[in-house]
């Protein structure tokens, strides 16, 4: 690990001005991806920022009739312990309850786990070619093991696979993300628009700018939040990152859907809404039949390399059953 220097700030706007002009530079909360990268050398920055004196005004979980409003130091655990989100968010609790370990829970924010890096073993260590570690060094997952890495939204630079899971939840309700920043001053925008495909440049991961900082995420309420779940395939029942998931909610006039949201992971290189397989479904009889068509479309435009292309019919079977589990839930009140 090389020498970095650190401070601990008390506001959003202290916290993006200890940045400004600096290199190399990164805010800390949890620290649960920072620091495993820092000691593997693949994360070298010159300054952290510990942003856990913001906790005050960033770390409260609100909900109302309208939305569910986090901030951005809320903890995993609190959000996934939270009486509301368990029975008005259901896929937000259950994606925090199948991340990780509940230790790495206590200790992760919200605004940090959207944010977490690819778990690709090539990025990981620094022998290999990796073009999101070094851009133009190539990408040696291609032609390497790539059982793990995505077949949705990959480029001839890069086939890394977003690892989380709560982001699933937030794609597919249609999530708010509020930052600020430097530059930007305060934005507000879908988190769908967070998310960065590889394309050309796999080490532009994200739309935030140098600096920026996510103070808020906002979801909001509809029929189809109660009736939600996560389905999560993975090869150990703990402490295992996705080989497919699938998030879904469901707004159903009896077996008729009304609005349903997808979203896939473990297989994509970011956060994945399934909008065509979500267009199959509007206005039908949902059937194990329709559910098969419907995940037919969400992989239509898969492209497996030599050891993934498995998690095409698992991603197909895990929406599924998904889609299944999700339509026999009672709704909670």
């Amino acid at each position: 690990m090389h020498r970095f220097e650190y401070q601990r700030q008390q506001t959003a706007e202290a916290a993006v001005r200890a940045v400004r002009g600096r290199e190399l530079a990164q805010f800390i909360a949890g620290g649960t991806n920072m620091t495993d990268y820092m000691t593997l050398d693949v994360l070298q920055p010159r300054l952290l920022v510990d942003i856990n004196g913001l906790a005050a005004g960033h770390s409260s979980i609100d909900v109302d009739e309208r939305r569910l409003r986090l901030g951005a130091l809320v903890r995993m655990a609190q959000a996934e312990d939270h009486p509301a989100i368990c029975s008005q968010f259901p896929v937000i609790h259950e994606t925090l309850k199948l991340a990780a370990s509940r230790q790495i829970r206590n200790m992760a924010s919200l605004g940090g786990n959207v944010l977490q890096r690819t778990r690709c073993e090539y990025f990981r260590e620094r022998s290999w070619p990796c073009n999101k570690r070094e851009p133009g060094s190539g990408c040696a997952a291609l032609d390497g093991i790539n059982r793990q890495h995505a077949v949705l939204g990959t480029s001839e630079h890069c086939i890394a696979t977003y690892p989380g899971d709560f982001a699933q939840a937030l794609i597919a309700l249609d999530a708010i993300v509020e930052t600020v920043g430097s530059a930007s001053g305060y934005r507000r925008f879908a988190f769908e628009k967070l998310h960065v495909r590889p394309g050309d440049t796999p080490d532009v991961e994200t739309t935030l700018a140098p600096g920026e900082l996510i103070t808020f995420i906002e979801v909001p309420t509809g029929p189809w939040t109660r009736r939600s779940h996560y389905v999560k395939v993975r090869d150990r029942e703990s402490y295992q990152f996705a080989i497919t998931s699938a998030a879904v909610a469901l707004d159903l006039d009896g077996d008729v859907v009304r609005e349903v949201r997808i979203a896939l992971g473990g297989v994509a290189t970011v956060p994945w809404r399934a909008r065509e397989a979500e267009q199959i479904l509007k206005g039908q009889k949902l059937t194990e039949a329709l559910a098969e068509r419907a995940a037919d479309a969400a992989f239509a435009g898969a492209r497996p390399r030599v050891h993934n292309a498995f998690k095409i019919p698992l991603g197909k079977s895990t929406l599924v059953r998904a889609l299944l589990e999700t339509s026999a839930m009672g709704m909670q009140s």
